[in-house]
């Protein structure tokens, strides 16, 4: 009686999973931040991408961790670089031996510097330390149309940048990529949950983004974050984290006429792993529980690390 008067229902399609390779790896590196969770080695990139295509997933979302960093971020756009290559193999994976007209995983592409600069900032800095948002601008527009030539269906900006979305979609047009997505990271917050995922992407990070992420405490201000993107011709928006935002993510949802995302991040992973590994919560139901309400709140597509094994147990 309880499934079949179920309000909101969880598919392997809502889902996408994020997913790490880092360059000049030889086997997966453990991350001991988020249990169960991995750089992957270009192969095995291609390996968890087949069995994301396998369990029926929405989407795949590729972050790259080069081996060597810099300033600006150079290797972001680099058609040799970490992330283009990494994109090429996992097209190469989900097309082959495709029937025609059958489902296949969305092929995202993280569109941020921070992975590539070694001072782990979104952005180009100026010379005191700033993020220049409109010179950030530029990089993001040659890492937009790098990462849809390697293969990318969506490009997904995550920086908050001024205006990154309508640059995006200019340069994307100029270069005849006219079938490309957008998904904007449109209401993301200066979190305290981020914390994995600067161990998963060897962030180099000194101090915060406050700069150019969210107050936390601002609800209205993500609404017209959300507007913003929706103007400029973002096909999804997103809000990020996604379990202490949930009020965001009803509203936005309420208001948009694209459809929403969320991201369940790094530190929800981390918190749910560590309190089912000392016995204090049911880990399974835990799991089940926090994916459902954000599905709940709103989100038509959650980026979580649980997305294969959600899909297993619906399965």
């Amino acid at each position: 009686m309880r499934r079949l008067v179920a309000e909101t229902r969880l598919h392997p399609a809502d889902l996408v999973l994020p997913l790490f390779v880092k360059e000049g790896l030889t086997e997966p590196a453990p991350l001991a931040s988020m249990p169960g969770q991995v750089q992957h080695t270009e192969e095995s990139l291609v390996e968890a991408v087949r069995a994301a295509r396998d369990a029926g997933l929405g989407g795949v979302m590729l972050f790259g961790i080069p081996q060597v960093k810099d300033a600006s971020g150079s290797q972001a756009d680099a058609a040799d670089g970490i992330l283009q290559r990494a994109l090429r193999a996992a097209r190469a994976a989900l097309d082959e031996g495709l029937a025609p007209g059958a489902a296949t995983p969305v092929l995202m592409a993280d569109t941020c510097l921070d992975e590539f600069t070694d001072h782990g900032h979104c952005g180009v800095l100026t010379s005191i330390g700033a993020v220049d948002n409109d010179a950030t601008l530029a990089r993001y527009a040659s890492m937009a149309v790098a990462q849809a030539k390697a293969g990318a269906d969506v490009i997904s900006p995550s920086g908050m940048m001024d205006g990154q979305v309508a640059m995006i979609r200019d340069a994307l047009d100029d270069a005849d990529l006219l079938d490309t997505s957008i998904l904007a990271y449109s209401a993301k917050y200066a979190s305290a949950y981020y914390g994995p995922f600067r161990e998963a992407v060897d962030s180099e990070l000194k101090g915060d983004r406050k700069t150019y992420q969210m107050d936390f405490a601002n609800a209205r201000e993500g609404l017209r974050e959300a507007d913003l993107d929706l103007a400029e011709g973002a096909d999804i928006v997103m809000v990020k984290p996604a379990g202490s935002y949930l009020d965001v993510l009803r509203a936005v949802a309420d208001r948009s006429d694209v459809p929403v995302a969320a991201y369940q991040v790094s530190g929800e992973y981390a918190m749910i792993e560590a309190a089912g590994a000392n016995g204090w919560i049911d880990r399974d139901r835990a799991v089940l529980e926090s994916v459902t309400s954000i599905k709940r709140a709103g989100a038509d597509v959650i980026l979580t690390y649980w997305a294969l094994e959600i899909a297993g147990w619906i399965k």
